[in-house]
């Protein structure tokens, strides 16, 4: 992995709710979300917070692109990317 890689990100929160976001550090920002004042404020009422998905990109422009075309997906959706994802990882 690249030092320069960025990642969107997919937490299920506490309320089984979902937050996207994008990173450097998919650690540190798992970290922040559960244990820290730099987590973001919609996940800090809703911990713990779990890493549910990720994916990378080479920079930040192209992560917030994806995050932006991420969050106009419905519920059921990101529920389908999410799942296609870990049963991919399960084989």
């Amino acid at each position: 992995m690249k030092a320069s890689s960025w990642f969107l990100y997919v937490l299920r929160c506490n309320d089984e709710t979902l937050y996207t976001g994008v990173t450097t550090d998919l650690a540190r920002r798992l970290d922040e979300h559960n244990n820290s004042l730099k987590g973001a404020k919609y996940t800090k009422t809703r911990r713990p917070v779990e890493l549910v998905y990720w994916i990378d990109f080479e920079d930040r422009a192209s992560a917030q692109k994806a995050e932006y075309k991420f969050k106009q997906l419905t519920r059921d959706q990101k529920k389908k990317i999410i799942n296609e994802r870990t049963e991919t990882k399960n084989r």
